[in-house]
């Protein structure tokens, strides 16, 4: 892929965002969650290692290396399996009662799905030794 650094990228920007906007809106308790605000929940801030994991993301698609590449697929799959997490644990309905669906926690298992593609597909060359 061409341009799969710059996607990447842009999957992170978009990440990063993802994680202070709202995931879901849970209507008995009046309380909306996001990545880094779940208070009266008990869900922590599930949007924390979504950002740390992005920091260290950002550096595998940036530096031209080849194990940094393959380090980075390593981090794009945890970020992957952590959204998919996320998703399934805060919009999981609790005692008959489903959260309302926000933009936000699409936007984390998107940005997830396009950064894990992108890391698949680096753009490098490898040099052969003769």
């Amino acid at each position: 892929m061409k341009y799969g650094m710059w996607i990447g990228i842009l999957a992170i920007i978009v990440l990063i965002i993802a994680c202070f906007i709202p995931w879901v809106y849970i209507e008995s308790k009046n309380i909306i969650v996001s990545g880094f605000y779940a208070e009266g929940t008990n869900f922590g801030k599930p949007g924390l290692l979504h950002f740390i994991l992005s920091v260290f993301i950002l550096a595998g698609f940036i530096i031209p290396r080849i194990w940094i590449k393959r380090t980075n697929i390593f981090l794009c799959a945890i970020n992957l399996a952590f959204a998919v997490r996320n998703y399934i644990l805060i919009t999981t309905c609790f005692a008959g009662e489903c959260p309302e669906k926000k933009i936000g926690i699409f936007l984390i298992l998107i940005s997830s799905i396009i950064m894990m593609v992108a890391a698949l597909f680096p753009n490098i060359s490898i040099k052969t030794k003769k």
